[in-house]
């Protein structure tokens, strides 16, 4: 695990921020150099897929020329859903670095280990809790500010 990857995350969770999207980065890293990173897109592109897991493995995939992601790396500031803990089940990616704990939906073991359950063909390594303050208090800024522009 590398921290400056969680740091670059985190840019791009920031710019998810200023474009009033929920303030959630990705990046994804092989060989010790990022292949691929986003953020959020669902409101700007009108598109439920749009989270910034899904964004990544897709440029990495294209990136890498293949669907399969083995010997990477994803680094994300929020723990994977169940749509993008079942992608980064189904592109074989190594391992998953995350920050924030979500624990209304999160997929790596908050509400449901997806990612842990031996039944799938593939079991990334998992690590939550990477930089979970800072992580954490971008999303939570975010939150506020959104409830104090609907008072």
């Amino acid at each position: 695990m590398d921290i400056e990857f969680m740091k670059i995350a985190l840019v791009e969770a920031e710019l998810a921020r200023q474009e009033d999207e929920v303030p959630v980065g990705a990046v994804i890293v092989s060989g010790g150099q990022i292949i691929a990173r986003a953020h959020n897109r669902r409101e700007s592109d009108n598109n439920a897929l749009h989270h910034a897991e899904i964004l990544a493995i897709e440029q990495a995939c294209k990136v890498i020329g293949g669907w399969r992601l083995i010997g990477c790396e994803m680094y994300v500031t929020l723990e994977p859903c169940a749509m993008c803990a079942g992608a980064i089940v189904n592109s074989r990616l190594d391992a998953v670095y995350f920050g924030a704990y979500d624990n209304k939906a999160g997929c790596c073991g908050s509400v449901y280990d997806l990612t842990g359950d031996g039944k799938f063909n593939h079991k990334p390594n998992v690590t939550g809790g990477v930089m979970i303050k800072e992580c954490g208090t971008i999303l939570s800024d975010y939150f506020k500010e959104k409830r104090k522009k609907k008072c």
